[in-house]
């Protein structure tokens, strides 16, 4: 199969790939950290503060590298919206079962 010169390039992007994959693995492990020690010092899950400083440096990590503003709001989105979810989720179960409302069920990006 061809790859008119495109080779090189894609081996690049595979590796990133490979980064990403591997550094969101990361922030997931320590996420579950996270609801660990939050159900054992009954922290509340929900953390608003801390979740509209991390939005404010997505936004400008993004800005400083270029990354469109929508793309960015929408990955973080995204990522806060998947790792609030598992966060409630492990907490649930930590106390003896899931609680009513779940961070998914919440705004996603109002939590952490």
């Amino acid at each position: 199969m061809s790859s008119n010169g495109l080779d090189p390039y894609r081996a690049r992007l595979d590796a990133l790939d490979e980064q990403i994959a591997r550094l969101l693995g990361e922030r997931f492990d320590i996420c579950r950290e996270i609801a660990a020690y939050k159900s054992a010092h009954a922290i509340p899950m929900m953390q608003p503060d801390r979740v509209q400083q991390v939005r404010a440096r997505y936004l400008r990590r993004g800005a400083d590298v270029g990354l469109p503003a929508d793309f960015t709001e929408a990955l973080f989105e995204l990522l806060i919206g998947a790792t609030c979810k598992l966060e409630d989720e492990l907490m649930g179960l930590e106390q003896g079962g899931l609680e009513q409302g779940t961070a998914a069920e919440g705004e996603a990006g109002g939590r952490r």
